[in-house]
């Protein structure tokens, strides 16, 4: 056990009565279903599903006895937190064509290309012969000696780029891992390319998809991009989106190369080095399309329990009630996309820690439960709530989010997403030895997936946050069901519509997992101490930053040597 854990278990010991550890199966099952059920349509943002989402979680809340925990007016709390969001819609089928000698022809959107309706707030897309130009991963990162435009001006051009980092492959030729090799920074992330390709000024994006580097296939990708996408209200959206944002497939990304020259592999070696130059493409891009732009409503959800004697000081725990909503039918001419593990589970459990926690003796620290909306559209909910937040995100004492519960039984292990350094892994680490469960890093740590929950905008705030992952160690099959099960998930349901419900679902795993962050939640809401993220992290700034707010400084991080 490090340090940390050390103190803060002696804070516990002193905490007071047993832990309530009855989780409910039946209630958490019959939360899934319900919120997964095709009535409410996919909990699309702004949609009527969501509305009947919103209804559920606070009547839920209500009966548990917990308190609104939203929005103040006239100085009453509220259920929710309203989250204003620009939606934009296709009007009709867009038309994308490309030009080029051995390139000429129109690109399918959803099977050539997946091409997002703008976030721009215009009401018309039009490209006419807009120049393609190559731009290896599109990464500008000079602190890793990294630049893929040297220079180039790319004002009015249609990127082409690959997904994840450099060196997601391997080291490059040169024996270097300038971006820490399999684990993806945020310069892999796609909207880290967009971001960037707004700010140098380009026209538009192609994104080259491959399953591995992605991390999903290329059904996620479609289902993804080609319905109704959705920003947080910004003054200047242009300067984080270009009007034209898209993804291209494997095949369509080989015609482009072949026109240059290249083949697929040539092109991927040219861009995995420092010395990569923008490269102009043999090829012109037209688009047509029109859009239909409009201001929404979404809706956070919160549920609070003030503390006893520091109520101004807060544990949260996350999940996202939302998921992707309607589309287009599948092979079986299903529309809806249920969204049941993606993240009817993640949410079924934060309301059950709200029930048991509000039936328990009040902690000393308030405690949050806070359901975001529009996670599947980019974390909007959560970014909204640390850029407005409702309790001081320099006295919450640290957040944890779950996005995907256990079905499939009890595990030897737990994860979380991404493989940051921060002392809430080491008090898990703790709690999970009690529970003789072991911690396995993130096992696919390319797919970025600490960028990809509701526990990242926290982060970037310096709010000590984890993402909760289940174990793929399982007590009933090990490590090779769990991993045959998991990779099954991701192929086959992920972001699609058959994301549902299942009987043969084993929620075991579900509750170990509460049992753990049940106790790590109320060690945290009882004691004193201010967890921190490690040293070196991006994040640790930030944090330190507001320590004078807290009335005291942090205690110190353990090194990482000590690190369980």
């Amino acid at each position: 056990m490090t340090r940390f854990a050390l103190l803060l278990a002696a804070t516990t010991l002193a905490a007071g009565p047993a832990l309530a550890q009855n989780f409910s199966i039946p209630r958490m099952t019959q939360d899934i279903r319900t919120l997964s059920d095709d009535s409410f349509e996919g909990r699309g943002p702004g949609t009527a599903g969501e509305t009947k989402t919103v209804a559920y979680l606070t009547e839920q809340l209500r009966k548990a006895g917990v308190r609104p925990g939203g929005e103040l007016v006239n100085g009453k709390r509220q259920w929710t937190q309203r989250v204003p969001l620009l939606q934009s819609d296709w009007t009709g089928d867009p038309i994308f064509t490309l030009q080029g000698e051995r390139v000429a022809g129109r690109l399918a959107q959803g099977t050539d290309i997946a091409v997002r309706a703008p976030l721009t707030g215009q009401r018309e897309v039009r490209l006419d012969n807009a120049p393609l130009v190559f731009a290896g991963f599109g990464t500008q990162a000079p602190e890793r000696q990294w630049d893929d435009f040297k220079g180039e001006d790319v004002r009015g051009k249609i990127l082409v780029v690959f997904v994840n980092d450099p060196d997601f492959d391997g080291p490059l030729a040169d024996g270097s891992t300038p971006f820490g090799g399999k684990a993806m920074t945020y310069y892999g992330r796609w909207t880290y390319k967009y971001e960037q390709a707004a700010k140098l000024g380009a026209a538009g994006v192609m994104i080259v998809h491959e399953d591995a580097p992605a991390s999903y296939g290329w059904a996620t990708v479609k289902n993804s991009n080609t319905n109704s996408m959705f920003d947080v209200v910004r003054a200047d959206p242009g300067a984080v989106h270009t009007p034209f944002e898209s993804w291209i497939s494997k095949a369509t990304a080989e015609r482009l190369f072949a026109a240059a020259g290249m083949t697929f592999e040539q092109a991927k070696a040219a861009a995995r080095s420092r010395d990569f130059r923008p490269v102009a493409l043999p090829a012109r891009f037209s688009a047509t399309g029109t859009a239909a732009p409009k201001t929404i409503t979404s809706y956070n959800v919160v549920g609070l329990l003030p503390g006893k004697s520091r109520p101004d000081e807060t544990v949260i725990y996350t999940a996202h009630h939302d998921h992707i909503g309607i589309g287009a039918p599948d092979a079986n001419g299903d529309t809806i996309y249920n969204g049941a593990l993606d993240n009817a589970t993640g949410t079924a459990h934060v309301l059950e820690q709200a029930r048991l926690f509000a039936r328990a003796p009040r902690t000393e620290r308030s405690l949050v439960f806070l359901f975001v909306g529009a996670e599947e559209k980019g974390l909007l909910g959560s970014e909204y709530y640390v850029s407005n937040p409702l309790y001081s995100l320099a006295k919450t004492v640290g957040v944890l989010n779950t996005d995907g519960g256990s079905i499939y039984g009890p595990a030897r292990d737990f994860s979380i997403a991404g493989s940051a350094k921060l002392d809430l892994l080491d008090l898990a680490i703790a709690e999970g030895a009690k529970q003789n469960r072991r911690f396995s890093p993130d096992p696919r740590p390319e797919a970025g997936s600490f960028f990809r929950s509701d526990h990242f905008p926290f982060a970037k705030r310096g709010v000590p946050a984890i993402s909760w992952r289940a174990g793929i160690d399982l007590v009933d099959g090990g490590l090779a069901r769990g991993k045959a099960l998991n990779d099954d998930y991701t192929a086959k349901r992920y972001h699609q519509q058959d994301d549902e419900w299942s009987a043969d679902w084993n929620l075991q795993g579900l509750v170990q997992d509460a049992q753990l962050l049940h106790r790590l939640g109320r060690s945290l809401a009882n004691g004193t101490a201010w967890p921190n993220w490690s040293q070196d992290s991006e994040f640790r700034d930030e944090r330190d930053a507001s320590a004078a707010e807290r009335g005291s400084t942090a205690p110190a991080v353990v090194s990482a040597g000590e690190r369980g």
